[in-house]
């Protein structure tokens, strides 16, 4: 005999995974009686008026979700939020993408295993938009699906193809260089402190912009702005400043010279010191250029990227020393090094040296390399794809992408490889931000000139920013 679905079950069945919602069914919850929904409360979102929080009570109910449209739209025009677990008989349900100014609608829908409640109309109005909140304005015949994700000013921002804001953070101090989502569904963020000196963390961010974690690295250094990776068991990959001071008078140099090299540190979320990787164990003084080793102040790695590979190795940007490297997480050993001074690659289908000042390196299945070569052609800057041989220590230039007219950004910018062959591609100083199908056509682009923006990013949903998306 055929069972009869669960309402649960049919939930999962019509709407996918509902944030691990049914997985199991709660015990004590009567069959015999739907849920009931004792209140619901529409408040703002202190962050971003652009959201609000639906806070509810409820009883035999083990997953709630809303309902909302604009007041003078059908409720059939209405959206609905991804369901959130109930814990005890209360949940706290965010509500995103809202148009300021508006008057809405909003319904609470309580699911439980005997049935679904629908709440009364709640009515609320959002708020104005900040006067600082910068604009912008985008478009493109044929752009990814979903938002794009960048620091702007004081703001970590979240932009739609239109080029709407959907969704803002603003940081009193400004977000800094980097604002970006992580594969664990949250933010994150490194804002500047006011006090010179002072140790700056990584902030990460829940989808209603609290803080819910202070990041950074082990042993008092201070972390990089460049880049961070989540991971989801709660550690992190961050890059860290360490500063040595130095005789380089054989080099070159001067004496007492401040070098600062970039440590990589794997860190648990407890703030253990999983493994660290520092550049004075592994490298020279002179793999950095002549030139650039003669002051008391020496920008000796600047690692401005980092990424894990396929095989759980990581992969790290140097950009003053214009080399990849791949290191072994478990040995801390250097397994290659691609680019600059100690290349150990032949490149094909390009002069070498291939690439120089580069940013936003990423690794992509099979054995790809995706960069922003800065400088390497002093005339424009290009989105690089390289497919690696590790074993023949080979790297051949399969596509690159450039602006028209021509970019160029000595400092700043990013990839991203998207599905479909879609690149999305900021070119920092110079204010472009673009996304390239696979034959290099411009499918999207900011309109205008973006300001300074060191990392964009895709995202598909504002509810799990990062999740299910490459980096």
């Amino acid at each position: 005999m055929r069972r009869t679905p669960t309402a649960c079950e049919l939930r999962m069945i019509g709407a996918g995974v509902l944030l691990g919602a049914c997985a199991t069914e709660p015990a004590g919850i009567s069959r015999q009686m739907p849920p009931e929904i004792a209140s619901a409360i529409v408040a703002a979102d202190e962050h971003n008026t652009l959201s609000a929080i639906v806070a509810v009570r409820v009883s035999r109910a083990d997953s709630v979700a809303v309902r909302f449209n604009l007041r003078d739209e059908s409720a059939a025009a209405a959206s609905v939020t991804p369901a959130v677990l109930v814990t005890g008989d209360s949940a706290n349900v965010p509500v995103l993408g809202l148009l300021p100014d508006r008057q809405y609608v909003a319904r609470l829908v309580a699911y439980g295993v005997s049935g679904t409640a629908i709440g009364e109309p709640l009515d609320f109005v959002t708020g104005s938009l900040p006067s600082d909140l910068p604009r912008f304005a985008a478009g493109g015949p044929d752009p990814s699906p979903g938002y794009v994700v960048f620091a702007a000013g004081r703001y970590g921002l979240v932009i739609d193809n239109a080029g709407r804001v959907v969704w803002y953070r603003r940081f009193p101090n400004g977000a800094g260089l980097n604002f970006m989502a992580q594969p664990t569904g949250r933010y994150v963020v490194r804002p500047p402190t006011p006090e010179v000196g002072d140790i700056e963390p990584w902030l990460e961010l829940d989808p209603l912009g609290n803080v819910t974690r202070t990041l950074t690295c082990a042993g008092g250094l201070q972390p990089r702005p460049h880049d961070l990776i989540l991971q989801p068991d709660g550690s992190y990959w961050v890059l860290c400043d360490e500063t040595r001071t130095m005789d380089l008078t054989a080099v070159g140099g001067v004496a007492g010279a401040r070098v600062t090299g970039t440590v990589v540190q794997h860190v648990a979320g407890s703030g253990a010191l999983l493994f660290q990787w520092s550049p004075f164990e592994h490298f020279e003084i002179t793999d950095l250029e002549a030139a650039e080793r003669t002051g008391a102040d020496v920008n000796w790695t600047h690692g401005n990227a980092l990424d894990l590979d396929a095989d759980g190795n990581v992969i790290v940007s140097f950009r003053s020393l214009n080399e990849l490297t791949k290191i072994d997480v478990r040995t801390g050993s250097v397994m290659w090094r691609m680019g600059g001074r100690r290349n150990q690659f032949t490149f094909l289908d390009t002069s070498a040296p291939a690439f120089s000042r580069q940013h936003g390196a990423r690794a992509y299945a099979p054995h790809g390399i995706l960069l922003l070569d800065n400088v390497g052609d002093p005339t424009e800057s290009w989105a690089e794809r390289y497919v690696l041989d590790e074993a023949t220590r080979t790297a051949r230039l399969t596509r690159s992408y450039g602006s028209t007219p021509a970019a160029i950004t000595q400092i700043g910018g990013s990839t991203q490889d998207l599905p479909d062959g879609h690149t999305l591609v900021s070119f920092g100083t110079a204010g472009r931000v673009e996304e390239y199908d696979a034959a290099g056509n411009v499918m999207w682009r900011i309109e205008g000139n973006a300001g300074y923006v060191f990392r964009a990013q895709r995202i598909r949903s504002l509810y799990q920013p990062g999740l299910g998306t490459a980096r």
